[in-house]
């Protein structure tokens, strides 16, 4: 796997898996490393949620295709080298077909260390998410476990991630903050 965003929070709540962030924060160890490695939203007024080693924002708004209700880790806070299991709730408002995206970038302190583009519907297949495209209106529990790298270095990261339907509405906001330097 070498690609995640804390999961592109599952499928952007329900389609594309959180391998995107593992997958990301995989990618920027291996970067922050020098290639040594082997291998994050909920309110709608900007209110931060809060855990242990990691934080999310829902920058989104209320007519956005996809609503997260929450989002939880475990092991929380998350350990590099183990599995990390993201649970999303989430409301589906619009349906979500192929040529669904995200814009994701990954920083560490103000150095960004990864933008990149994924096809949501792309991910959730090659990730074997349990939410497929389409993905149907209606309310989601998604849980989807990824393996971090045990490289991670111990840092702080941002992640922002901004989906997007197939016909370029605004589908999902989400701002993930993960501390990697407390133990």
């Amino acid at each position: 796997m070498k690609f995640t965003i804390l999961a592109l929070i599952p499928l952007l709540a329900s389609t594309a898996s959180a391998s995107l962030a593992a997958d990301a924060l995989s990618w920027a160890g291996e970067l922050v490393s020098g290639g040594k490695s082997g291998g994050v939203v909920s309110a709608k007024d900007g209110e931060v949620r809060t855990m242990d080693s990691w934080s999310y924002v829902d920058c989104g708004l209320a007519t956005d295709a996809v609503q997260i209700k929450s989002i939880k880790v475990s092991p929380d806070p998350p350990v590099p080298g183990k599995n990390l299991t993201v649970y999303v709730n989430a409301d589906v408002l619009d349906v979500i077909e192929e040529g669904a995206y995200a814009d994701v970038t990954v920083k560490l302190g103000l150095i960004k260390l990864l933008q990149k583009q994924f096809d949501v519907c792309e991910e959730a297949r090659n990730n074997n998410a349990t939410v497929q495209c389409p993905v149907q209106p209606g309310p989601y529990s998604v849980a989807q476990t990824v393996e971090l790298p045990k490289e991670i270095p111990k840092a702080k990261f941002a992640v922002q991630v901004r989906g997007y339907t197939a016909d370029e509405d605004d589908m999902l906001c989400l701002d993930l903050f993960v501390d990697f330097m407390k133990k």
